[in-house]
């Protein structure tokens, strides 16, 4: 939520940095302040002539307000950059634009021209230490009305930094799983309850297949067939590792300082990630995507296939890519 309202008299607010969570929170509660009639639009860049026409609308009653919010600033073309700038500058009352730059690049022109400006409100969301992650989920817990185990907290904070959606999420199942509230929610309940509770030959089995390793296969049927493990459960952990890998790669290209933290690689990860990754060429990683998505809708639509096959299947192609 906002710290504070907004300035009568500004009207254009630029939000930038690399905590998209905080971001988006803030800009959906900006969007979302002042009178429930004001006509709301959230947009891409690409659709920056709609929030022109709705503030030239002249309706029967006068000029409707249009509060806008523009989620992906960084990805315009610089065409569409220039006329998010003109909007930028024309916002005035009674109207309001937001516009969103996640992950913008520091070099790029519209950042800088967007920086610039005067009279718009601009705040910047950095990368949270795990020390400001913790404190923001205490107090979030405090709000539940929760009471936890401290040692489980320090866990989830550190498992969780920067992702404020999932430990949200996180909150509404101990919740929902509260019993007497005398007694702390055990270590052993916020850990289930944190993510779905696997065997430990399971994390092994990611690294192997990230590494392209023969024994993975082996590994494959040993979760499958002894011990029984969910084929959707192992499919949802090899598809977390591969988009982490991808997003690491994308990031380590463009030099971010702090690559596996933007890339929201956390955990055991942290350490395997960026040797998983010299294993795979950033056009394999993307191909990969696209056998993931094609094996989850055999694994979770109305396939007659056996589950369990196309498994071992999707390893066996992994392992296959060269």
């Amino acid at each position: 939520m906002p710290t504070s309202l907004p300035s009568p008299s500004c009207h254009t607010f630029y939000l930038f940095g690399e905590d998209r969570d905080a971001l988006s929170e803030h800009a959906d509660a900006l969007l979302a302040e002042g009178d429930s009639h004001v006509l709301r639009l959230r947009l891409d860049a690409s659709e920056w002539f709609r929030i022109e026409e709705e503030q030239r609308n002249q309706s029967l009653f006068g000029v409707q307000p249009c509060y806008a919010l523009v989620r992906n600033a960084e990805s315009a073309t610089p065409k569409q950059g220039e006329h998010l700038l003109q909007l930028a500058q024309n916002t005035a009352s009674p109207h309001r634009l937001i516009i969103c730059a996640p992950n913008i690049a520091w070099k790029k022109i519209i950042h800088k021209k967007m920086r610039g400006l005067k009279n718009i409100q601009q705040q910047e969301f950095s990368t949270p230490s795990l020390h400001r992650f913790h404190a923001w989920l205490v107090d979030e817990i405090k709000q539940a009305g929760l009471h936890v185990d401290e040692a489980g907290l320090n866990m989830v904070a550190e498992n969780l930094c920067g992702m404020r959606l999932a430990a949200r999420q996180w909150i509404e199942r101990l919740l929902l799983y509260r019993g007497d509230e005398r007694i702390p929610i055990s270590l052993a309940v916020m850990t289930a309850l944190l993510g779905e509770h696997a065997p430990d030959d399971l994390d092994d089995w990611v690294h192997q297949v990230a590494m392209r390793q023969a024994s993975s296969l082996r590994l494959t049927h040993r979760l499958l067939y002894d011990q029984q493990v969910n084929e959707v459960q192992m499919h949802a952990w090899l598809s977390i590792r591969f988009q982490q890998l991808l997003m690491y790669r994308w990031y380590h290209a463009k030099r971010h300082p702090r690559a596996l933290q933007a890339a929201k690689v956390f955990g055991n990860a942290v350490r395997l990630v960026p040797q998983e990754s010299e294993q795979w060429q950033a056009q394999e990683l993307m191909d990969v995507m696209t056998t993931l998505q094609d094996s989850e809708t055999l694994l979770k639509g109305a396939s007659i296939e056996d589950k369990k096959v196309v498994l071992e299947r999707l390893v066996l192609r992994l392992l296959g890519k060269k």
